[in-house]
Formats: structure tokens, C-alpha cells, sequence
């Protein structure tokens, strides 16, 4: 039994530390995201969802994904103030999602991942 529990907490345990660990100064913005979500266009999902052209998106819509019903319930539409909130604490935001990060804490670290995200990507 504590051998399935262990299993069932790393990837959320990796994902935690995925995004909210540092980063910034140049390098990939995206690279602690990536853990768990792809960005190319036509890109599959992983974990969490494909986020290619995810500004202007509404939330919990993108194409064969299973979102929680709380993120599909949010009325949420990504722009650069909703991925600023959702992305400082993903569990205050939409209460209820499925990701399992704690957040970036650094206000200049989620400008670069938003950032990032509205360019596309550059088809990663």
C-alpha cells in the first residue's frame, strides 16, 4: 500500500517543484513547466494540457484533455492577467484544478513564462 501511495504522489511531487522552483534570467522560461505540459502546435497532451495558443483560450476547453470540473466550470479566458493570478496560486485561482503546483512566487519569473506563452511557444 505504500508503494502505490509513493507512485501516485511523484508526479505530483515533480510537478510541484516544476514550476515554482527558480529559474528566470535568460534561460528557458518554459523548461519548469514542461514537466507536465507540451507546447507545439498540434502538440499532445501530458499531464497537464498542450498549451499552444492558450491566450485567448477559455479555460478547460483544450482539445482531449480531462480538466477537473472545476476548471472547466471557471469561465476563466487566459489573457495575461488570469494566467498572472492562476499562476501565483493555481489552487486559490480555480479552486478545485488538478494542478498540483504551489505557484511562482517571483512576479518576474511568471511575466517570462506568460511571456513565453503568448509568443506560442517557438514551436517546442
Amino acid at each position: 500500500m505504500r508503494r502505490a501511495a509513493a507512485f501516485l504522489l511523484l508526479p505530483l511531487s515533480m510537478a510541484a517543484g516544476a514550476c515554482s522552483s527558480g529559474g528566470g534570467g535568460g534561460g528557458d522560461p518554459f523548461r519548469r513547466c514542461a514537466t507536465c505540459h507540451t507546447i507545439a502546435a498540434g502538440g499532445r497532451n501530458a499531464v497537464g494540457p498542450n498549451l499552444h495558443d492558450v491566450f485567448g483560450r477559455k479555460a478547460g476547453t483544450a482539445p482531449g484533455f480531462s480538466y477537473s470540473p472545476a476548471m472547466r466550470a471557471s469561465g476563466l479566458t487566459w489573457d495575461e492577467a488570469t494566467l498572472d493570478r492562476f499562476l501565483t496560486n493555481p489552487q486559490t485561482t480555480v479552486p478545485g484544478t488538478r494542478m498540483a503546483f504551489a505557484g511562482i512566487a517571483d512576479p518576474a519569473q511568471r511575466r517570462e513564462v506568460i511571456a513565453y506563452l503568448k509568443k506560442g511557444g517557438g514551436g517546442r
